[in-house]
């Protein structure tokens, strides 16, 4: 296949790709995060960047050879974590980008395959309008059905597709994925933890509660405890609590223990929290063949 990544962020689509088996002849990367671009051309030195996906037209692309464009178009002004400004936001309206870029390539191949992600707290409101925009109804799924995390979001793909309900509606037939029963004290390395799940991993989970901003080994563990639940995973050990450490935040999304060894904390767990599970990608690629 060849293959158009938008909002590439840690490259979770091509390692999806590969780990069921199709073959990925190129793959373009629109990215502009200098950590996740770094982390992408570790594992996959022959991905192409093409850079900030405003200036799609100046990118230099067959376009009527691409087979599968993927997006995972910023959440922030979708999320109930967020301003909530809607689709329309700031950084949300970057998922119309994606559409004119989807609109291109069908014009010259109307058979391409596409998957666009984003958060299952968006509103009934927008997640209308992205549909109607791509003319495929999303299917809801949550990542805690292979791992250890509580993960909702919506997935619109036409990889697999039904008419469905009194109106025919077409939405996205990719069935729930087997529930592998992973907890989360499965996946933590070290020490207890009173949550059968992990709230979800977020981008800012270690930016804004990491020790690096506190000094103060007592003040950074009365600052985690003053958290709200919502907004941070504590791990207890030895008396102490403490964040996810790599290798825990890579379990979380589904990724190998090593998967983020070149990154530190911080950095490893802005591209986790901000980007997919690896085993979801998995389970919808899985019916590529069969389509």
């Amino acid at each position: 296949m060849i293959v158009l990544s938008l909002f590439n962020g840690m490259n979770t689509g091509r390692q999806a790709l590969e780990n069921v088996g199709i073959k990925v002849d190129k793959y373009y990367s629109s990215e502009i995060k200098p950590y996740a671009i770094e982390l992408t051309q570790y594992h996959f030195p022959d991905t192409i960047q093409v850079g900030d996906v405003t200036k799609w037209r100046e990118w230099d692309i067959d376009w009527k050879s691409i087979d599968l464009v993927l997006s995972g178009s910023p959440c922030q002004d979708l999320s109930a974590a967020g301003k909530r400004a809607g689709i329309n936001g700031k950084k949300s309206s970057l998922f119309f980008t994606f559409v004119e870029i989807l609109e291109h390539i069908k014009s010259l191949n109307s058979s391409v395959l596409f998957l666009q992600e984003n958060v299952g707290s968006a509103s009934k409101l927008d997640v209308g309008i992205m549909s109607r925009a791509l003319g495929v109804y999303p299917v809801r799924i949550n990542s805690s059905l292979v791992t250890a995390q509580l993960r909702d979001r919506y997935y619109w793909s036409n990889i697999r597709t039904k008419n469905d309900g009194v109106f025919g509606d077409f939405i996205t037939d990719i069935p729930y994925p087997k529930d592998k029963k992973i907890i989360l004290k499965d996946i933590i390395t070290n020490g207890e933890v009173k949550r059968i799940k992990s709230n979800c991993l977020t981008e800012g989970l270690i930016e804004k509660n990491g020790h690096h901003r506190i000094k103060d080994f007592d003040r950074w563990q009365e600052f985690l405890l003053k958290r709200p639940s919502s907004m941070v995973i504590l791990i207890k050990e030895n008396n102490k609590v403490r964040l996810p450490n790599k290798i825990e935040m890579c379990r979380l999304q589904g990724f190998p223990d090593n998967y983020c060894d070149i990154l530190d904390d911080r950095k490893a767990g802005s591209l986790l929290g901000d980007g997919w599970t690896l085993p979801i990608i998995e389970h919808i690629f899985s019916f590529i063949n069969k389509c």
